[in-house]
């Protein structure tokens, strides 16, 4: 196993979730109390850092009980 984590990025599956759902970012801002310019940056992969909180708010939101369906872990 190499020291080096960079083989493996984790993705956020919000994108997908609105889909399935026919629910918009700013629905799933007003359910989960995140804002949506906040969701918007973790749907497109733009954030460096994702808070515990903010996956704990989404999954309550939507009702997930499964936090694989909400992120998971790739390799680049």
């Amino acid at each position: 196993m190499s020291a080096d984590h960079s083989e493996i990025k984790v993705e956020v599956l919000i994108n997908k979730l609105l889909a399935e759902r026919n629910m918009s970012l700013r629905e799933l801002a007003r359910l989960s109390g995140i804002e949506p310019s906040n969701l918007s940056n973790l749907a497109n992969g733009k954030r460096k850092r994702i808070y515990l909180e903010h996956i704990e708010r989404i999954a309550d939101a939507l009702e997930i009980d499964d936090i694989s369906k909400i992120i998971k872990l790739t390799k680049k």
